[in-house]
């Protein structure tokens, strides 16, 4: 059978037979994947190293219009693991086409700025090249359908980079919702809430901090990322909270969001760092962030679960994504590590740690792969996105997190956009996969590699 249809039908309807027989999952097909890297900063060369240490990965090109630290330290991350060098790609933007172009890559990953990675993901389907791309918000709802568009059309499909579906503590809440200790699940939550002034500024010269400098000043996340909270106002970086609990309520696969109402604060801390740091005479200082400090956003299903997301980068505060699961028999909260269960926890009405619980449901992807995991980034977490991308292309099997979840996940911020706009008005999310939500079977962590 042809590679491109064959992925093409396991992509549509292959999720099903995988549930009901894991065991077709195991046999490769294909012994090594053959790599290119769209953007070498610092997420794409954690990327790179993971992809480095694999036996099963040749790293072939990269991409990348900053020679002067991208693609430099790339090359001496593949020299230190004793690989050949990388063909580079870096006149100018565009040419990661061309990297697209070659005949002896199968995948590629991208993590680039934001707005860059649905025109990147679209190009690379169209050349025939698997995307595996870095999570974000899109820009619009329509590249949000384009990219369905494509990935259907070529039949190449697309892998979501969402790791925090793999976080160790959220794979044993999963877990603990399939094996019903909730109950029947009516409310989520989850969020990002991360101190990020540092990263949204710098002096030019470092990646975290020492300035109050971004755009053309800035240097790398502040070069771009810092412009999304100069002209946007919505929840733009929604997946790292939607992504863990849509796999717990099986969001596209049995499962759909249908609409959101945002509302944000007024904009204060942006604004207040740099005059702190930087003095209110600088030219940042009169700067107008329209990013909301807190965006808060309700999001329907058409199950009857609610969902609300947070996003909070603005201020100072500790980091929490902010999960609560709850149902009919008990709930489960990140912060502070609580749950409660009746008629399991000891005391009525009062919280217990959830310690002995993360033990009992410790997923089985965490114990068959803790030491692979140990030292990869985000506490162990990104070693299971790459494992499971990797994997999935050698066996020609089905991805856990797809274009429909990237969507569906990028859709929210701007739509979110719109209603906080609108005054909090509500807003109806696509059903990007055209109706087949009611037909596709979860396959997310259903087996030992992770699909």
């Amino acid at each position: 059978m042809h590679r491109r249809k064959f992925l093409q039908q396991t992509m549509m309807a292959g999720a099903a037979a995988a549930v009901l027989n894991p065991t077709i999952l195991f046999a490769a097909k294909q012994p090594k994947v053959r790599l290119g890297f769209i953007g070498v900063g610092l997420r794409g060369r954690d990327h790179l190293e993971l992809c480095l240490q694999r036996d099963d990965v040749e790293v072939i090109a990269i991409a990348d219009p900053d020679t002067q630290s991208a693609i430099l330290e790339s090359q001496k991350l593949i020299a230190k693991y004793g690989r050949k060098k990388a063909t580079e790609y870096s006149e100018g933007e565009e040419d990661y086409l061309n990297l697209l172009k070659r005949d002896d890559i199968d995948a590629v990953i991208i993590s680039t700025p934001w707005e860059w990675h649905i025109p990147q993901a679209i190009a690379a389907v169209k050349a025939g090249k698997i995307p595996a791309v870095e999570v974000c918000g899109a820009t619009d709802v329509q590249e949000c359908w384009d990219i369905v568009n494509a990935v259907e059309a070529t039949g190449v499909p697309l892998f979501t980079m969402e790791n925090v579906c793999y976080r160790r503590d959220v794979m044993a809440v999963l877990n603990m919702v399939r094996q019903g200790l909730f109950g029947e699940l009516l409310h989520l939550q989850g969020g990002y809430q991360h101190d990020l002034r540092e990263v949204k500024f710098n002096d030019g010269k470092q990646p975290y901090g020492g300035g109050v400098e971004f755009g053309e000043k800035g240097f790398s996340e502040a070069k771009w990322r810092t412009n999304h909270s100069v002209h946007r106002n919505g929840d733009l970086y929604p997946t790292h909270g939607l992504g863990p609990v849509a796999m717990m309520i099986d969001v596209n696969r049995g499962n759909l969001l249908t609409a959101l109402s945002s509302v944000a604060t007024k904009a204060r801390g942006l604004h207040k760092y740099v005059v702190d740091k930087g003095g209110a005479d600088h030219p940042n200082a009169t700067v107008d962030f329209k990013l909301g400090d807190i965006v808060t956003t309700s999001i329907q299903t058409a199950n009857g679960e609610t969902i609300i997301l947070s996003h909070d980068t603005n201020s100072p505060r500790p980091y929490s994504l902010n999960f609560r699961v709850q149902g009919t028999n008990g709930l489960w909260m990140d912060d502070f590590n609580s749950i409660y269960v009746e008629g399991k926890s000891p005391r009525a009405h009062v919280w217990e740690k959830d310690e002995t619980y993360m033990k009992t449901y410790d997923h089985a992807l965490w114990k068959k792969y803790e030491n692979l995991a140990n030292g990869a980034g985000h506490g162990g977490m990104d070693f299971f996105v790459i494992n499971s991308f990797i994997e999935s292309i050698k066996r020609q099997a089905p991805f856990s997190m797809d274009v429909y979840d990237l969507a569906t996940w990028y859709a929210i911020t701007p739509i979110s956009e719109r209603s906080v706009a609108e005054g909090g008005s509500l807003q109806q999310i696509p059903d990007f996969t055209r109706g087949k939500w009611m037909s596709r079977k979860p396959i997310f962590a259903l087996n030992e590699l992770g699909y």
